[in-house]
């Protein structure tokens, strides 16, 4: 096990110093993930309203100008990024494992219980996430734990259509035959077996989930489901530069740029991934 852990690490580190695409996406989430942690050291409260200071434009004191209500713009939006990041993560987490649950029960058993579960998951895509998620909203208190629930709910059917198929190929293989043989349970086969081989699989659909949590979670901030004041979001940040976009235009563009560099590094940083857990695939 640390061999192979040895070589994946060396195998992480050849394909960032070969992809300079994916060299640069590890090294801005390694930097917005740190400035978000480490947001308190700005000498700006991110709340602190200053009605002195309104809307100035990027300046040596403030980087990227003020809001609306006087604050220092960079520090909203480091503060936002803890928001926007930790949904994407928590979101991620709870949608995955949701996702890999059902894909290998699914694809494991067949029949009746595929059957069943196919038809949920193809009734609950069926409906547009927006229609579904601003519905759910309506029941819940708006916050961060409310959209978090929500997203992480309502976002794991590719995840698992994805392990499904995987399942059905890798329970056909030699081991997972000799281990149902020898009489192991179901269980053991699973979280012994097949989910370590549908590894790469939902690792990238893992990384593909981040990054579409942190859109949804823009857009539902964007329209106001989201997180609500004084905390901030980047999608959030995005909904109030609306309403001054002709007097300061840098409002959206900071979260705007952050929004799709984020999104960008996840999606690239899932395809290197992948070809670190499974050599074999191609770049």
């Amino acid at each position: 096990m640390a061999k192979q852990k040895n070589r994946r690490i060396e195998k992480l580190k050849k394909e960032l110093k070969s992809n300079k695409t994916a060299l640069f996406a590890f090294i801005f989430l390694s930097f917005i993930i740190l400035a978000s942690i480490f947001a308190f050291l700005s000498p700006y409260s991110p709340n602190a309203v200053n009605v002195g200071k309104v809307l100035e434009k990027p300046n040596g004191s403030h980087l990227f100008g003020t809001d609306e209500l006087g604050r220092d713009y960079l520090t909203r939006a480091l503060y936002g990024g803890r928001i926007s990041l930790t949904v994407g993560l928590l979101a991620m987490a709870i949608s995955t494992c949701i996702g890999v649950l059902v894909g290998t029960v699914s694809g494991y058993f067949g029949g009746k219980i595929d059957n069943l579960l196919m038809r949920i998951v193809d009734i609950i895509s069926s409906i547009p996430w927006m229609i579904l998620v601003t519905v759910i909203s309506i029941f819940l208190t708006p916050g961060l734990k409310a959209i978090i629930l929500v997203i992480g709910l309502f976002t794991w059917m590719g995840t698992a259509r994805l392990v499904r198929a995987e399942t059905l190929t890798i329970k056909e293989r030699e081991y997972v035959l000799y281990a149902k043989a020898s009489g192991q349970s179901f269980w053991k086969i699973i979280f012994k077996h097949i989910i370590p081989g549908a590894l790469p699989t939902f690792i990238v659909a893992s990384t593909v989930s981040i990054a579409n949590a942190i859109l949804m979670e823009s857009a539902l901030s964007f329209l106001g489901l989201g997180v609500q004041q004084p905390l901030s979001s980047w999608g959030s940040m995005l909904q109030t530069a609306q309403g001054n976009l002709a007097s300061a235009p840098y409002m959206a563009i900071l979260p705007g740029v952050l929004i799709v560099l984020t999104v960008y590094s996840f999606n690239k940083l899932g395809d290197v991934l992948r070809v670190v857990v499974e050599p074999k695939t191609g770049k």
